[in-house]
């Protein structure tokens, strides 16, 4: 394990002189959103407690001015640090999500030391020659279906190291890995169906049921997944048969030296006994978090104490030793650490809106912007809105408590129902959060997966093109029908 450490640490400058790094991207955000409290007037709506929800929600109609609160220096360089141990609007600080993050990096080290992961991804790729590609549409059926039924998104994080390695042997590339991943679970969120954060949160604060709507939401979800499976399939088979294709090919080597660490060339190894177990018991683990998540109301807490007690169980089981496995467990932990530091800096975006008094402003603008609208463009509007929006505040049940108890009622005035006002919402900030520099999963799963922000944005937004006009063409016509 500690041979392989120098090789990750000198491939990771993907894009020295050419781009900013994700740190940069996301303290320069910081710096502009502390600016524009100094010229977006400070403004707050009433709050009263949604039993229902178990929290506060603004109250239409009761935006007003109060006194401004511009962010300094010291706010700006405290607002990473505050980024980390302040939930704000999400469900979890970003102290929980980085230790997790941390965590899944030390159980992936140690089960890397033993070898388990090396021979099974060569033994993998004997057994798929020939088949590689349909790997993409199941996997991605997989994460659509964590993202539709409870909303998947920083549990992917710890898929990363698991299925980048597999693609990469098989002949594609890490963006391939980081899009299966991301897009997934991504469109799942897209049409969501019963996701707890998003559809049920949305529409209790809209004071409808979750299931109205859901015959449309299903319709978005298939046209959707359709749409983002044909597309990574077409660019990972140019990547296979041309890899030069690779919007990261300056990157192959790195990329390949850091994640397969010598499995590419399989030779005759076989799993021994031990390493079959070993395995079993990763996948296992696995499973286990996802069960925990969608059936017993865990959260980065237990799934934290889950990968640390499946570290030490491996561990014992390999007889690694007491210092070879810590020696795994930091080197792995300490792969994944710029995940973690970017986490708490994504966090720090918000954390100076809320501070500065500007977010309620900001969603008192979009009020305004689409009032009075017809029908049709009342729709489109709002699922503009909604992704501007999120943009800012990239939680989906964050975003869902702030707007939605102000913009739904006005979709009664333009004569459409609320629940395509939550199936707007929904979309929207689906899709933006496949971008979104705010969100934690965008930036810690690219930096995981070593894609530069720019080029992934030159990957996906053909395809976010394609689902917003599906997504606005499919609330269009339910208006009308």
């Amino acid at each position: 394990m500690d041979q392989t450490a120098p090789a990750r640490q000198t491939s990771a400058q993907p894009e020295q002189g050419r781009f900013p790094t994700a740190y940069t991207i996301l303290f320069g955000l910081i710096v502009l959103m502390a600016a524009l409290t100094w010229l977006i007037p400070a403004g707050e709506y009433d709050r009263v407690t949604n039993d229902a929800l178990g929290r506060e929600v603004p109250v239409p109609g009761s935006y007003q001015p109060v006194e401004a609160a511009p962010q300094t220096p010291l706010d700006v360089l405290m607002a990473p640090v505050a980024g980390f141990y302040d939930p704000g609007s999400y469900e979890a600080n970003a102290i929980d999500v980085s230790l997790f993050v941390l965590i899944v990096g030390g159980f992936l080290g140690v089960v890397t030391a033993t070898g388990a992961i090396d021979t099974g991804v060569a033994q993998a790729m004997r057994r798929l020659k020939g088949r590689e590609k349909w790997m993409i549409p199941i996997m991605m059926a997989l994460f659509a279906a964590g993202g539709t039924t409870y909303g998947m998104a920083e549990e992917t994080l710890a898929f990363y190291l698991l299925l980048i390695p597999i693609l990469i042997a098989a002949g594609y590339d890490a963006l391939t890995g980081v899009a299966v991943i991301m897009l997934g679970a991504g469109v799942g969120v897209i049409g969501s169906t019963i996701n707890p954060f998003s559809t049920a949160i949305a529409s209790d604060a809209a004071g409808i049921a979750f299931t109205e709507g859901m015959a449309l939401r299903f319709v978005i979800l298939g046209l959707c997944w359709i749409t983002a499976v044909v597309f990574v399939m077409r660019y990972a088979e140019r990547v296979r048969l041309d890899p030069s294709k690779s919007l990261v090919a300056d990157m192959k080597e790195a990329n390949e030296a850091h994640f397969l660490q010598g499995s590419k060339s399989p030779g005759d190894r076989s799993l021994t006994p031990m390493q079959a177990l070993i395995l079993l018991l990763f996948a296992a683990t696995f499973a286990v978090m996802v069960w925990g998540v969608a059936a017993q109301g865990w959260w980065m807490a237990e799934m934290s104490a889950l990968f640390l007690g499946a570290s030490i169980l491996i561990g014992v089981l390999a007889w690694l030793g007491e210092k070879q496995f810590t020696a795994a467990f930091v080197a792995g932990a300490r792969d994944l650490l710029g995940v973690a530091l970017v986490i708490g800096l994504a966090r720090g975006i918000v954390i100076i809106m809320d501070q500065g008094r500007i977010t309620d402003t900001i969603l008192h603008a979009f009020e305004g912007w689409i009032a009075d609208m017809s029908d049709i463009a009342f729709v489109n509007a709002l699922f503009g809105a909604q992704a501007l929006m999120s943009l800012l505040v990239p939680s989906t049940s964050g975003l869902a408590v702030l707007s939605m108890p102000i913009l739904a009622p006005l979709s009664d005035f333009a004569g459409v129902g609320r629940e395509l006002a939550v199936t707007a919402f929904q979309t929207a900030i689906g899709i933006t959060n496949l971008v979104a520099p705010t969100y934690a999963v965008v930036v810690g799963g690219l930096a995981i997966g070593r894609v530069p922000y720019n080029r992934w944005l030159r990957f996906v937004w053909p395809l976010l093109l394609m689902l917003s006009l599906i997504s606005m063409a499919l609330l269009s016509l339910a208006v009308i029908l």
